[in-house]
């Protein structure tokens, strides 16, 4: 039994099953553009490797409003002698959200929590160079919460992994990310990041 296509608005081909057919599959050929599954949208989509070498933040700011998952990639980040942790915010449209996270990162015996962002690690030693993942899921859709795990180490000079995980209730639906520091004045030196969301 044959599968039927519409088609739709904005260039899209709607794929309506027969009535009769429970199963089916639907073979497309390599291209650009999205899928959307029951109403979700199933792209993985990469941004631009961002180099962290200058400034006090690294911002991505066009996270488009269908993401339920964002992870952030660091690859050999540094802040110089720069000695304050990393730090993860995220934000609606409008502006960064500062507070009201509740974070906690450890790494060996050593426990370290944070309001104001998603702290990815407790003590930083001034030649780090940090890599690892950050993984955002959207855990309630109706009140913006976002749930948060970290796994940061530095591979460079063998420090201790740090483990992390938080969560934050936005205002809005998530639009942007930032990368800084727990004081928020140490300059990036060197490596790079980016995301994926999806």
């Amino acid at each position: 039994m044959g599968v039927k296509l519409v088609s739709a608005s904005a260039g899209s081909v709607e794929i309506v099953p027969p009535t009769t057919a429970s199963n089916y599959t639907a073979t497309l050929p390599a291209g650009t553009g999205s899928i959307v599954v029951n109403g979700i949208n199933s792209s993985i989509v990469s941004g631009t490797a961002t180099a962290s070498t200058s400034g006090v933040a690294v911002d991505f700011t066009t996270i488009p409003s269908w993401a339920k998952r964002v992870t952030l990639s660091l690859s050999l980040v540094s802040t110089g002698a720069g000695t304050s942790p990393l730090l993860v915010q995220i934000g609606p449209s409008a502006s960064i959200t500062t507070t009201g996270y509740s974070c906690q990162v450890s790494s060996r015996i050593n426990t370290y929590t944070s309001t104001t962002g998603f702290i990815l690690e407790g003590v930083k030693a001034g030649s780090s160079t940090d890599t690892g993942l950050v993984t955002l899921v959207l855990e309630n859709s109706s009140t913006n919460i976002w749930v948060e795990s970290s796994v940061i180490t530095d591979p460079a000079n063998q420090n201790n992994p740090a483990f992390g995980g938080g969560r934050i209730a936005l205002s809005g639906a998530l639009s942007r990310i930032r990368l800084t520091t727990v004081g928020g004045t140490d300059t990036f030196s060197s490596g790079e990041i980016n995301i994926l969301y999806e």
